[in-house]
């Protein structure tokens, strides 16, 4: 469907969370404007990567595909969490898209003189019920919602601007906590990988031992050395595959925030220019004020 900016009340809403949620778009509940639920991004990250080892099985000979196939369990579990972060960023990124989508249409009329006071907030709360199905789940239309209700039950303009400003610090906060989940795998993924390399080079120790218990010949020690050696190297994979994953998370999850800090700016200044800046005070809501 397209977004057009359409005052017809009998025409269907340009915006509907409900419909172009990708969560929900997936079959699952929808979380929240910019968070994401564990259970359908990991049941994805499940079967992808099941799906990339199965197919690493037809090319086992090759030196990626034994690097993640031959090096233990840890190798398993940093790719999971690597494609279950990885499902967790692309869907906040287009959670993100949608929840930008109110801020390309204006709430208040472009006529000349209008003012927004406790008389005319049913005419932008109206607008706002147009433009959207369920104006609560968008960040922008929610937050202003919040602050015209104190402007229509109470009369009172002089706390507007601090009900906004308190609002998009609360939006600030859950866009923060909406990141934990991904911190907790960038920090789990090279852990994992050091286990891995700790784990290879006890068994590597624990053959080393054997060997000299069970050998005596100089050559046959300097020629099952060189196994262990091996062995060694190995074990150091485990740790490189982790970082070069936690690497490019780390990447992406830099711009996703980077980008949602901006949306939170964005989302400011249209409440600035569309709600703060209209905002007149009538006679009787100075004596209200009084």
């Amino acid at each position: 469907m397209t977004l057009s900016a359409s005052n017809d009340f009998s025409e269907e809403p340009a915006l509907n969370w409900s419909r172009f949620d990708p969560e929900r778009r997936l079959g699952a509940r929808g979380k929240g404007p910019l968070s994401v639920g564990m259970l359908l991004s990991g049941s994805l990250a499940i079967i992808t990567t099941l799906t990339l080892y199965g197919a690493l099985y037809f090319f086992a000979e090759y030196y990626l595909a034994q690097m993640l196939l031959d090096r233990g369990p840890t190798q398993y579990a940093c790719v999971l969490l690597g494609f279950w972060a990885f499902f967790i960023l692309m869907f906040k990124r287009y959670k993100l898209r949608l929840q930008r989508s109110p801020l390309k249409f204006p709430l208040t009329s472009d006529r000349q003189g209008f003012v927004l006071t406790s008389r005319t907030v049913d005419e932008v709360t109206g607008k706002i019920y147009t433009l959207a199905a369920d104006p609560e789940r968008f960040l922008v239309f929610n937050r202003i919602l919040i602050a015209l209700s104190s402007l229509k039950n109470l009369g009172r303009v002089s706390d507007i601007d601090e009900i906004l400003r308190s609002a998009g610090e609360k939006d600030e906060s859950a866009m923060e906590t909406s990141f934990s989940q991904l911190n907790g795998f960038l920090w789990a993924i090279p852990v994992l990988g050091f286990i891995g390399t700790v784990l290879g080079l006890s068994q590597s120790l624990s053959n080393f031992g054997s060997l000299l218990d069970e050998s005596s010949d100089v050559g046959s020690i300097v020629s099952s050395l060189k196994q262990i050696t091996g062995g060694l190297s190995t074990a150091f994979e485990t740790t490189l595959v982790a970082l070069v994953i936690a690497l490019a998370l780390q990447l992406i999850m830099t711009v996703q925030k980077q980008n949602e800090e901006e949306f939170l700016d964005e989302l400011s200044d249209y409440c600035l220019r569309q709600i703060t800046s209209r905002i007149r005070i009538l006679p009787l809501e100075e004596d209200r004020e009084a």
